[in-house]
């Protein structure tokens, strides 16, 4: 579900880019190129023509995760191979969920790099300090908490307890 909605979320950025693109409408220059960077038309052009790739693979990556993942569901429910020669297996099912699993993160990852480069059309400025904000998000998101600990940094047992009106 969550793949479905970023391909149609990116294949529609994907669309709004295409079209400011092609649209024959000159963005004004800032006052100081030194702030907000170059803004000449081949730099403009660069810019969206690099969030436009990106956007583009993110697309193909949750549609091909899409197809795995789905191609799992229909997967999962047939019988072992036995002596039928059936190349079906538990281990090719994993396989192909894994690469569902994947795929989905590669155009996560993606998706995110696209929001600094998305900040770029507006100057080099917000580039950094984007990319600076994305680091701990991306980190929490990536890391499991410890053995025993729950989420917010308190011990299992006690949440544990707590909840149960120990």
């Amino acid at each position: 579900m969550a793949s479905t909605l970023m391909a149609t979320t990116s294949i529609l950025l994907c669309s709004g880019l295409a079209a400011v693109i092609s649209s024959t409408y000159s963005i004004k220059k800032p006052l100081d190129d030194a702030l907000f960077g170059a803004h000449g038309e081949f730099m403009v052009s660069l810019k969206y023509v690099t969030l436009l790739l990106i956007f583009l693979f993110a697309f193909l990556c949750y549609s091909l995760s899409i197809r795995f993942v789905n191609q799992v569901n229909f997967l999962i429910n047939t019988p072992c191979c036995g002596h039928d020669g059936s190349p079906v297996t538990p281990q090719y099912v994993c396989d192909l969920l894994e690469k569902g699993f994947f795929l989905n993160t590669v155009g996560n990852r993606l998706f995110y790099a696209a929001l600094p480069l998305l900040l770029w059309i507006f100057g080099p400025v917000l580039v950094p300090l984007s990319s600076l904000a994305m680091v701990p998000i991306l980190y929490n998101l990536d890391t499991v908490c410890e053995k025993g600990k729950s989420g917010f940094g308190v011990e299992a047992e006690e949440t544990d307890e707590a909840n149960m009106g120990v």
